[in-house]
């Protein structure tokens, strides 16, 4: 899922971006409204945090000339606690509004609710449960377990196992998991995959007697259970 957020306040955007990447979003940000209205009309993005006061073109502004063209799920920020004030960004097509100061947890939970407010066939298409052999992955609940050991994953592991686990069996390059896990046009220069992949086999094989992560040497990785 990628998420832009357009916030001038430099702190609660990085702050932002952090923490929603931790939770498996990947996140573009904005500091004002003319480079934020840029990135949502040239880029499909799955929802906007639009905070209402912005340099350039206020939140309002953006939001009016967004409904132009795109219906992109929209959750406006505002330190403006009235309620006409709260009424009017509903009326110009915010979808949910959050009060400034927030806590972190309630921003997610809105988050969550438009998204699946936005995709209703998407939770009912996609498999939320997944096994291959001792290891099951719950993608609701974000949590992975392997011969009944919890796997503790960071944000970008869980992803790439979960894209893995979709696709078991089958070879995925390292330019494909690039561009799905980490939304990045693939560098050859670049190691993260690797560093990725070493990361994820020490916590999901090294403990255990059969190896599920294999490497297949000039084409990519594959997830599967092989005969011993």
């Amino acid at each position: 899922m990628k998420l832009l957020v357009i916030e001038d306040e430099t702190k609660l955007a990085e702050y932002l971006r952090k923490g929603l990447s931790e939770e498996g979003y990947t996140v573009d940000v904005a500091h004002n409204g003319i480079d934020g209205l840029h990135l949502a009309t040239e880029v499909d993005y799955d929802l906007l945090v639009l905070d209402g006061m912005l340099p350039g073109i206020d939140g309002l502004a953006v939001l009016a000339a967004l409904r132009q063209s795109k219906q992109t799920p929209v959750l406006m920020l505002t330190a403006r606690g009235q309620v006409e004030d709260r009424v009017k960004g509903l009326q110009s097509g915010a979808d949910d509004y959050l009060l400034k100061p927030f806590a972190f947890s309630e921003l997610v939970a809105r988050i969550q609710v438009l998204l699946r407010r936005a995709n209703p066939a998407r939770g009912s298409s996609e498999p939320t449960l997944m096994k291959l052999a001792d290891l099951e992955m719950d993608l609701l609940r974000r949590k992975a377990v392997r011969a009944g050991q919890r796997l503790d994953l960071t944000a970008k592991e869980f992803s790439l196992l979960s894209l893995m686990l979709r696709r078991q069996g089958e070879v995925l390059s390292r330019t494909e998991l690039a561009e799905q896990v980490w939304d990045m046009n693939f560098d050859s220069e670049t190691n993260v995959v690797e560093v990725a992949i070493r990361r994820l086999r020490g916590k999901l094989d090294a403990p255990f007697e059969r190896p599920l992560l294999h490497t297949i040497r000039g084409m990519g990785y594959v997830l599967e259970a092989r005969d011993s």
